[in-house]
């Protein structure tokens, strides 16, 4: 993005943020754009198509959809016809999708002979005008910029609303403990709750600037909006630094809520709100009463164990940066994160593909946009995820709002979400083949990444390196692997800040486990039991 171009985003951020502010939704509101959402889902998904595909000369699906000789009548009469999900597998069968790696402009599109170059603005939605940039959670170099509109934000927020209704706690206090921008949470948690009348009472940040200063764009647009929101009477609380050992703390600030409220709300990873859990058992502190929110990081047996531990509970939202919610966490569930599938927000189709270096088999999702505040426009888009899709009566209030459908065991089969943030497989790859070799020697076969548990439930990435290679001190290869993430993006220093603190590295001094197809992945896993062997 020039500097031109930044500079005319943050211009209509700074004039749309008072408008913003003021706005306000309702569940009333919010039940009736669902209905009208589930109502009109396949006139919402062509009229998508048509303005942000067919009319887009730049859209990188307009050359997937000439190759399978589909034009938009053809797309049209599919979808009356056959119905929007049985359209969208044969399109995919036409090879009308992209992957992963494809989408995030790492990888060319090949499809025959045909190769298709495209970068990380290609699938933009060209009908959002964008208010600011923040980054995913990739981690390196190759993290992709995601910028965001006020009226996207709008757009996701009944959504977040209902789902605090369901889970009763609506209007109680609410903490957040998630970074500032370049980390684009925190703010938008900011600007989305407003819009409902609740105000955040706290916002910590788990990442200091004794280990990371972000770039002074992003500290500059941080003060505008908590300055703007003081000018518009609603006064938005300064982010506090909050070091993981100081857990204790926020744990203190949800006892106190609990006492007296009855209740509170907590948005985090996964793992940060387990350290919450861990310092409240370790003080003696009750949090019955306390639900935390979040989304990313899979949430295991042992780290429920550690909320129910003292009464709380971690409720799961499946949300992308790109795609907008895309689940709600059921209040009658099978399991920790049995989610209702929005249909009125996305499409989502699965179809067979086989695990980078591995024997196994899993059912990829493959995800369709149908709301045009979307940030990126999706038409069969390999989100890296995969896990079981059924329709099951439940009973709970998101079943009789229009949500059948139900998604949980969900998995990413190509990346790690470690301490909430990313690490995509392709990553990682430069720094095991050539930054770690080039360092201490060997080749790209004597290093391995392997995710692990430990005793209280935390994920660990434990980097093999093979006895062979002589290394003065294991810590000078932690060293090594954090700078190389932290070099060539804003993401990278904050995944260098808080994997550094967390201590999320460890060495090991064996050999690398190499998998029956006699191929090394560059990042091993243990896959829950629904993959196909």
């Amino acid at each position: 993005m020039s500097g031109l171009q930044t500079a005319a985003m943050y211009g209509r951020f700074m004039l749309g943020l008072p408008g913003h502010l003021r706005r306000r939704i309702t569940l009333e509101d919010t039940e009736a754009t669902i209905r009208a959402g589930l109502a009109g889902r396949q006139s919402n998904f062509l009229r998508l198509a048509k303005r942000s595909i067919y009319d887009n000369p730049r859209s990188p699906y307009r050359p997937l959809l000439e190759l399978a000789g589909c034009a938009f009548g053809d797309l049209e009469s599919s979808v009356h016809t056959k119905g929007l999900e049985p359209t969208l597998r044969a399109l995919r069968a036409e090879g009308v999708f992209v992957t992963f790696e494809e989408y995030k402009g790492r990888q060319p599109i090949v499809r025959g002979s045909h190769t298709f170059e495209v970068d990380e603005h290609a699938f933009d939605n060209p009908l959002v005008s964008r208010a600011y940039a923040g980054t995913t959670g990739g981690s390196t170099g190759a993290a992709t910029r995601v910028s965001t509109d006020l009226d996207a934000i709008y757009s996701i927020t009944g959504h977040t609303m209902l789902g605090r209704h369901v889970h009763g706690v609506l209007g109680l206090p609410m903490a957040v403990w998630k970074g500032a921008l370049p980390d684009p949470i925190g703010v938008q948690m900011l600007l989305s709750t407003v819009l409902y009348g609740q105000t955040i009472d706290r916002w910590f940040t788990p990442v200091t600037r004794a280990d990371y200063t972000p770039p002074l764009k992003f500290r500059l647009a941080t003060e505008y909006i908590l300055w703007m929101s003081r000018v518009c009477g609603v006064r938005f609380p300064r982010p506090e630094p909050l070091p993981l050992d100081r857990a204790i703390e926020l744990a203190r600030w949800a006892s106190d809520a609990i006492a007296r409220h009855g209740g509170c709300q907590i948005v985090s990873s996964v793992s940060l709100g387990m350290r919450v859990c861990i310092a409240a058992r370790e003080a003696g502190l009750d949090l019955s009463g306390a639900r935390f929110f979040g989304g990313g990081e899979p949430i295991t047996p042992a780290k429920m164990a550690a909320f129910a531990a003292v009464g709380a509970r971690h409720v799961t939202i499946y949300v992308s940066v790109d795609a907008g919610v895309m689940g709600l966490p059921c209040a009658a569930p099978l399991e920790a994160n049995d989610q209702h599938l929005l249909e009125d927000n996305v499409a989502l189709i699965q179809h067979p593909r086989t695990v980078p270096n591995s024997d196994i088999d899993v059912d990829a999702f493959y995800f369709t946009s149908l709301c045009e505040k979307s940030p990126k426009t999706l038409l069969n888009m390999e989100s890296d995820d995969y896990g079981i899709v059924e329709e099951r009566s439940c009973g709970c209030p998101l079943e009789t709002l229009g949500y059948r459908r139900h998604v949980r065991q969900i998995r990413s089969f190509g990346k790690l979400t470690v301490e909430g943030v990313t690490l995509v497989g392709s990553e990682m790859v430069q720094i095991l083949e050539a930054v770690l070799p080039s360092r201490f020697g060997g080749t790209p076969q004597d290093y391995q990444l392997v995710e692990e548990t430990d005793d209280q439930g935390f994920t660990r990435l434990v980097l093999f390196v093979h006895p062979a290679i002589e290394i003065s001190s294991e810590q000078d290869v932690i060293e090594t692997l954090l700078d190389a993430v932290k070099a060539g993006s804003d993401a990278g220093g904050l995944a260098q800040a808080f994997w550094k603190r967390a201590g999320t590295f460890r060495v090991r001094r064996e050999a690398p486990v190499w998998t029956a197809r006699g191929k090394l992945p560059s990042i091993s896993r243990r896959l829950p039991m629904n993959g196909r062997v």
